[in-house]
């Protein structure tokens, strides 16, 4: 095996290259920091966003207790809405029952005036 001789570099010495070779090294870079800065750029887009979301979690959880309150609320309204319910129906029956008690009263009343002119004839006629 033959040893591998160092390489040695110095400052005058001259290194030649292609054109198209420089070329491309120079739009290589170029792709590679523009390529840099747009992913630079969508991290921390995506950061903000997620930031964003966390505040929009927190303001969400803060909002339990409203929401607990509100659920209260519309439980209370739904047992007061059942109970006007069933004093309505309670108030129907009664209608029925007071319809029923007037026309008694009504008959009663007719009665009683058919009553007064039997009494009223008798006294007539008993003092003839």
């Amino acid at each position: 095996m033959a040893k591998d001789k160092p390489l040695n570099i110095s400052e005058s010495a001259a290194v030649q290259m292609p054109m198209k070779t420089v070329a491309s090294l120079i739009i290589l870079v170029a792709m590679g920091v523009f390529a840099y800065t747009e992913l630079t750029s969508r991290l921390v887009s995506l950061e903000t966003s997620r930031e964003l979301f966390e505040n929009d979690l927190l303001k969400k959880s803060e909002q339990v207790p409203v929401d607990q309150e509100q659920h209260f609320l519309l439980e209370d309204l739904y047992k007061s809405v059942e109970k006007i319910e069933t004093r309505i129906e309670d108030m129907m029956h009664n209608k029925v029952n007071i319809q029923f008690i007037q026309k008694q009263t009504e008959k009663l009343l007719v009665d009683v005036e058919n009553l007064k002119d039997k009494v009223r004839a008798n006294k007539n006629g008993g003092a003839h």
